[in-house]
């Protein structure tokens, strides 16, 4: 709780945090919508470069000037990657975006890439410089520690993944609503199992909307009673049998369970 605290002072001097310049329209990634531009300001487009050219691989959140969330599972130490900030078309030159190359990409210790379903999917990204806040990038906030959502709440999942299962991949930012379902059902055999932890939050599995590939590190958005908008999940993984499987909802890093550890990475780098 410290950290959450310390962050929202930090961020407060200049722009709130979870209040959006533009704000989103709640309607309807897979099944998704076009979102309204920069209506996201903290969504971030992780890209790695091959041959020359940048390539848009999972999305990030932005929680502060100089950090960005994302998932473990989309590091990889052999690539060389940049952050793209304030943008909507990732086709399109706009004005107020800014690419920064990370200055440390912290990795949670306890994540095993040979098994997402142990957890841990969570890692941050230093970077090299911070970003001057603006209406088009703005940081989300942290849900207070340990904090659960209630079965049913309406989230929303944002990001540049497939539109549909080997689909193809957006220029414009998606975002689609997702319903919370609670760890007692997500858990049970007809639906993830013991392969969803205390430590995910699930949502959808209505076999309509989801998130899909190059989705993942992108934040789950939820609204808060004060009206701000806060992470409340990392999109982690989803069934191999496709991105809008029933009773397989889309399954995120729970950010609540990690404050301590974010807010430890954030003081000692």
């Amino acid at each position: 709780m410290f950290g959450f605290v310390c962050l929202t002072l930090l961020l407060g001097y200049a722009y709130s945090c979870g209040v959006p310049a533009y704000p989103p329209y709640v309607a309807r990634v897979v099944g998704g919508e076009d979102a309204i531009p920069h209506s996201w300001p903290w969504q971030v487009s992780l890209q790695y470069s091959s041959s020359g050219n940048w390539y848009h691989t999972c999305g990030g959140t932005l929680i502060a000037p100089n950090w960005v969330l994302t998932a473990a599972h989309c590091i990889s130490s052999s690539r060389t990657y940049r952050v793209l900030l304030g943008k909507y078309n990732l086709m399109v030159n706009e004005e107020g975006s800014i690419a920064v190359s990370p200055e440390r990409i912290i990795v949670h210790q306890r994540w095993n890439p040979n098994n997402v379903a142990d957890g841990n999917d969570i890692a941050l990204i230093k970077l090299s410089q911070s970003v001057a806040l603006s209406d088009q990038i703005q940081p989300a906030c942290l849900p207070p520690a340990n904090r659960l959502l209630a079965s049913g709440v309406v989230c929303y999942v944002t990001g540049w993944g497939r539109l549909q299962t080997n689909g193809a991949l957006p220029d414009i930012l998606q975002q689609g609503p997702l319903v919370v379902v609670d760890y007692a059902t997500c858990s049970l055999p007809a639906w993830w199992g013991s392969t969803v932890k205390t430590t995910m939050v699930c949502a959808g599995g209505d076999g309509v909307i989801s998130s899909c590939n190059g989705d993942s590190g992108g934040p789950l958005n939820c609204r808060s009673a004060d009206g701000t908008w806060e992470v409340h999940g990392v999109v982690s993984f989803g069934s191999s049998l496709g991105c809008n499987y029933y009773r397989k909802p889309s399954v995120f890093t729970r950010v609540s369970a990690f404050n301590s550890w974010i807010a430890t990475v954030m003081a000692n780098n």
